[in-house]
């Protein structure tokens, strides 16, 4: 079973989490932007954040043979923040780089003017650099905020079959499915969807423009929902090259919209590597005896 998943938060993961999932069929991944948890106080920090997106880890991700990409944006939360909104003036030269492969997370929180006029920048943005967008559903009052969306993507520059609706679950997904959006599931231990009730929503719905993801983060979640997901599709009497579709080949079609998402192989490391002189490796290894 290959499994890419496009929304997980590495950031905020081991490099334990890099092998247990690698070792779980994940060879591709998608981390997107969003809030750390603690409010950032200026857009420099921004700034570092997105650099390490681009290059540690995907360094980090390398070494355990699989292939990084991310989304880069002011997230939602964040965007009512005024300290952290110039980061719109920042995004343009971020959304240049060849492994940002779309906008995201963009979308709302809580459904302020605030957010209102981020997502509407950031749409524009996504047309402007021909990428497409990852927007995220509010987890309150969730088909308001879908249709709150679907509403500002319609008036907006970038087409709605290019746009990726996260986080969705029964009550959003007949609409958002309607939209000609793509559609997205986090699958997470104890909120959000299950691997069961994703079975259902596939046995309705279908395969297709279907993303499954584990949204894995700092918070109570798992990183190998998506492989969870996989078997209780085959459980379920699923074929394999449906659970391929779902895993693999839709997150590879939506992201590969953005023609920046490239070789997904990832060679075998041969011998210690460093980014920027910093290694994964914390001492040296043991010896026998030791």
């Amino acid at each position: 079973m290959r499994i890419f998943d496009p929304h997980i938060h590495m950031t905020s993961r081991t490099t334990d989490d890099y092998q247990a999932m690698y070792d779980a069929g994940v060879r591709a991944l998608v981390e997107p932007a969003f809030w750390l948890g603690q409010p950032r106080t200026s857009p420099e920090s921004f700034r570092d954040y997105f650099d390490a997106l681009l290059g540690w880890e995907p360094f980090r991700a390398a070494q355990y043979g699989i292939a990084h990409r991310c989304t880069l944006a002011l997230n939602p939360k964040e965007a009512n923040d005024p300290r952290c909104t110039p980061v719109l003036d920042l995004l343009p030269r971020y959304l240049l780089k060849d492994n940002v492969v779309a906008v995201g997370e963009i979308g709302y929180d809580s459904m302020t003017p605030a957010e209102d006029a981020a997502l509407t920048a950031q749409l524009q943005l996504a047309a402007d650099h021909g990428l497409p967008a990852m927007v995220h559903t509010p987890h309150r009052d969730k088909l308001s905020g879908l249709r709150r969306t679907l509403d500002v993507v319609r008036e907006s520059a970038l087409d709605v079959e290019r746009v990726l609706i996260d986080h969705l679950n029964e009550t959003t997904v007949k609409e958002a499915k309607a939209s000609g959006a793509w559609l997205g599931f986090s699958i997470y231990p104890d909120t959000k969807m299950d691997e069961e009730r994703m079975v259902a929503v596939l046995t309705e719905y279908g395969p297709e423009k279907v993303l499954v993801n584990s949204a894995a983060d700092w918070g109570k979640s798992d990183p190998l929902k998506t492989r969870a997901v996989g078997e209780a599709l085959l459980a379920a009497g699923f074929d394999e090259d449906t659970v391929d579709q779902v895993l693999w080949r839709n997150p590879v079609a939506f992201y590969g919209l953005s023609g920046r998402l490239g070789d997904l192989t990832v060679p075998a490391p041969t011998g210690p590597a460093e980014h920027e002189g910093n290694s994964i490796q914390r001492g040296a290894p043991r010896t026998a005896g030791e």
